[in-house]
């Protein structure tokens, strides 16, 4: 069964440049992985400084298996030094 997850960051707006290069890194390595179906960087047209990634995974084994990558722990890593609070992550199956 796909893993649906949308994964909030909150970035101080000093170091927006900053983030986009940190999400660049990681985005493009994770779209390499076996699993993802999507991966994708949203930027809040309202509120400056907050993204989403969307990601889906063909199954919650493959998204642990990214938990543990280098370029995800690289990323949490450097993006907590710049961000304004901790990361939201929201997780489910499709219902309907």
């Amino acid at each position: 069964m796909n893993l649906h997850i949308v994964a909030l960051f909150k970035f101080n707006e000093s170091y927006l440049m900053e983030a986009v290069e940190l999400f660049q890194t990681l985005v493009r390595e994770t779209r390499k992985e076996e699993g993802c179906l999507q991966y994708d960087l949203i930027e809040d047209n309202e509120q400056k400084g907050t993204f989403f990634l969307m990601e889906l995974w063909e199954s919650t084994e493959h998204h642990n298996h990214h938990n543990g990558t280098d370029h995800l722990l690289n990323f949490r890593r450097d993006a907590s030094k710049i961000m304004t609070s901790s990361i939201q992550v929201y997780k489910g199956f499709k219902v309907y």
